[in-house]
């Protein structure tokens, strides 16, 4: 559960890098697919990526990765010096989420390479955030909350 005060940000990065290597292991899947088959195990790779981005933004509590990480990783380090707004990792889940889901469905009506350059864009984002900390849906959601405030200004 995350904490009042925010969560720990090694969490988010400690997912990205699992969520990095699933990707990864897409990527490799969809470029050894045979053109024209539908249910590869790429497409079923990237389906489950998905499956874990919406279960990532509807029950971040209950998330694989981060149950994982708060009850594994956390207790053998040490508490976390600072703590951040949960919402953009959230929103990055969301991107996620509408990326590998367009792969899946464009996929599935045909679309050439779909699951290979959604499982590309996705595996670019996550690992920015695994190995630089940069996490690029966190800042979309910074962006678009500053627009929006310059908005109602």
């Amino acid at each position: 559960m995350s904490q009042p005060h925010g969560i720990d940000p090694r969490g988010p990065r400690f997912a990205a890098t699992i969520t990095a290597t699933l990707l990864a292991v897409t990527i490799l899947l969809a470029l050894t697919a045979p053109a024209g088959v539908i249910l590869t195990p790429a497409f079923f790779a990237l389906l489950i990526v998905t499956a874990l981005f919406a279960w990532g933004v509807a029950s971040p509590e209950t998330a694989p990765w981060g149950v994982l990480y708060r009850r594994v990783v956390a207790p053998r380090l040490a508490p976390p010096t600072e703590r951040e707004d949960p919402r953009p990792p959230r929103f990055a889940q969301g991107v996620g989420l509408v990326v590998a889901g367009a792969g899946v469905l464009l996929h599935l009506i045909g679309v050439p390479h779909a699951i290979l350059i959604a499982a590309v864009i996705a595996f670019a984002a996550a690992f920015l955030n695994a190995a630089f900390n940069f996490c690029l849906g966190c800042q979309m959601y910074l962006l678009l909350q500053r627009i929006r405030s310059r908005a109602t200004a």
